[in-house]
């Protein structure tokens, strides 16, 4: 059986670590895109992020929340917005010593859900 991404990387305590330090390290200083978080539940906000990055990556917990469609709207996204979460994402993960090409493959998967979430 091939290993998942999610068990490759360290699984449930590593994704807690990869989505803390991407949220209070990186988006909320980041002020283009920290507006969006700015009357959210960062606790529920956390945890519905590690729910789903572990779903994403193959894990064992099933993502039981809105559509990234559904989830965004309003929003009114941008691409650039977009494309600056992502580089969050990759950095955090490289904070934690994520091979590039285990990163690219994560990114792959989250790239697959951009046209969800822009221009929402």
């Amino acid at each position: 059986m091939e290993q998942t991404l999610y068990d490759k990387l360290g699984g449930e305590e590593t994704i807690s670590k990869v989505v803390e330090y991407f949220y209070h390290e990186l988006v909320l200083k980041d002020e283009t895109v920290n507006v969006f978080f700015e009357r959210s539940d960062m606790e529920n906000q956390i945890r519905h992020q590690e729910k789903f990055i572990s779903f994403a990556l193959g894990g064992p917990k099933q993502y039981s929340g809105k559509s990234m469609a559904k989830a965004h709207e309003g929003m009114n996204l941008q691409p650039e917005h977009f494309d600056a979460i992502v580089k969050h994402l990759h950095d955090a993960l490289a904070h934690f010593e994520v091979s590039e090409p285990d990163i690219d493959q994560a990114l792959f998967k989250v790239a697959t859900l951009k046209d969800d979430i822009i221009y929402k």
